[in-house]
């Protein structure tokens, strides 16, 4: 049966749908319109390149329009859809280079227009010196900007801002981080482990300026002013990144969105229209730990939902299991890895929560060298099942956070964790492996209380 489908937007979610409709059923009619000259671009790389990790921005593509129209589609770069008429299978767009526009039509949609930076509203926020970071040329701009400032505030404590503030510190800037009410990394990791990144942070030079709001921006020629709620701070440039909002325009009051503006989907990607599919950083992911609707802009559930419009576009054939918006960064050697729900916000969600804390090496001491790991084990204590994990390390953890993002998914329990089976080698680990080791810290906890 002929279809032609429309995909709008084409970063993460958008190049998976495209790759996978094509895969599965080739001879679909499939339309990208994509703003941006480019499509697939990694923004996680902005900070790699920034402290000079990644030697250039075009590595941070994954994919290409040829790539694409490799494989059968139409890719339409430089076009903004700037309507949809849900009822009619209309859209409008118009070619951003020569401002032509013209009408198309779908019979299946893909929406995948993701996300854009939350622009506060702070007075003289659009100032020059002041950039936001999320693309490309966001990227761009920023670095260029770098190039001569020496002093470089970073304005939000969450992974981009964090990110920001280890690259700049290790490329000879004097960096500053105003943070608002909560703690850096609040969302993934609790007080605790968010201590040890300021640590951090301050033992490489950082000014960490918490529990700190911007209220207005002024500038000159040379330097950007700050001016909190505590004091006003100088900068020569300052770089935004307080959080990412949905991009849904298009679709308001067309499809059911959640209180975030997320787009609601069903199991299968599907949204209240059935003609209408969405993925990526505009929809609402289903959250496990809470069994709820949740705002998660990650890429890694961008590409899996993606591919799985293209798997369920034309047929239901297979769910989506949902996110425990597992994640890791590596700050000054480090890694932060979290999954699931910390503490405070199971506590928040009204769960009866606590939280048990080991540290342990990962392998015994007898071998040549080894390396502490400092792990946190949220869970409930009505059923014992697992909520959240945290951990820190000079030792990569980021395989053990995807271990523990499985046990939320199969709602797993301190027990299972405490004795699930694990290989032994000393070149590797201890005959229990250390999240064993944290689960049997948990089941003690619960035995004493």
């Amino acid at each position: 049966m002929y279809m032609k489908v429309v995909i709008v937007g084409c970063t993460h979610a958008g190049t998976a749908a495209a790759k996978q409709i094509l895969a599965s059923s080739p001879n679909t009619e499939v339309t990208v319109y994509e703003r941006h000259q480019d499509i697939s671009f990694l923004s996680c790389g902005i900070s790699l390149y920034l402290s000079g990790k990644v030697k250039s921005l075009e590595e941070m593509f994954y994919a290409t329009p040829e790539d694409l129209e490799q494989l059968g589609a139409k890719v339409r770069t430089n076009c903004d859809v700037y309507a949809i008429d849900t009822k009619h299978k209309t859209l409008r767009v118009e070619e951003l280079q020569t401002g032509i526009k013209y009408q198309d039509t779908y019979d299946k949609l893909v929406m995948a227009t993701g996300s854009v930076p939350v622009v506060p509203p702070i007075e003289g926020v659009s100032l020059p010196g002041i950039l936001m970071c999320k693309d490309y040329e966001d990227a761009k701009q920023i670095y260029q900007t770098a190039k001569s400032a020496k002093r470089i505030a970073i304005i939000g404590g969450g992974y981009v801002g964090v990110e920001l503030v280890e690259a700049y510190s290790r490329t000879g800037h004097d960096v500053m981080l105003i943070n608002g009410l909560h703690r850096p990394l609040s969302h993934y990791v609790d007080v605790p482990f968010a201590k040890e990144v300021e640590a951090d942070m301050k033992q490489h030079g950082v000014q960490l300026y918490l529990n700190e709001v911007a209220h207005t921006f002024d500038s000159d020629d040379q330097h950007i002013y700050i001016k909190t709620n505590k004091a006003e701070r100088e900068a020569d440039l300052a770089v935004v990144c307080v959080g990412f909002r949905p991009q849904t325009d298009l679709l308001e009051g067309q499809v059911e969105l959640t209180k975030d503006g997320a787009i609601h989907v069903n199991d299968y990607m599907q949204t209240s229209d059935p003609d209408i599919f969405a993925a990526g950083d505009s929809v609402a992911v289903h959250f496990n730990p809470t069994q709820t609707d949740a705002y998660t802009p990650l890429a890694t559930n961008a590409v899996r939902q993606g591919a799985l419009v293209g798997r369920n576009i034309f047929k239901p054939t297979l769910k989506y299991l949902g996110t425990q918006a597992t994640s890791a960064l590596h700050l000054y050697g480090k890694t932060v890895a979290s999954t699931g729900l910390t503490l405070e916000r199971a506590q928040k969600h009204g769960f009866t929560a606590a939280a048990v804390d080991l540290t342990d090496n990962y392998r015994p001491e007898f071998m040549e060298s080894t390396t502490p790991v400092e792990m946190r084990l949220v869970y409930d204590q009505n059923d014992h099942r697992i909520l959240g994990g945290q951990l820190v390390s000079k030792y990569d953890i980021a395989q053990s956070a995807n271990l523990l993002s499985v046990c939320i998914q199969n709602k797993n329990t301190i027990e299972d964790l405490a004795f699930v089976d694990m290989l032994f080698s000393p070149y590797d680990d201890r005959p229990f492996n250390y999240l064993n080791l944290l689960g049997q810290a948990a089941m003690q906890q619960e035995e004493a209380r």
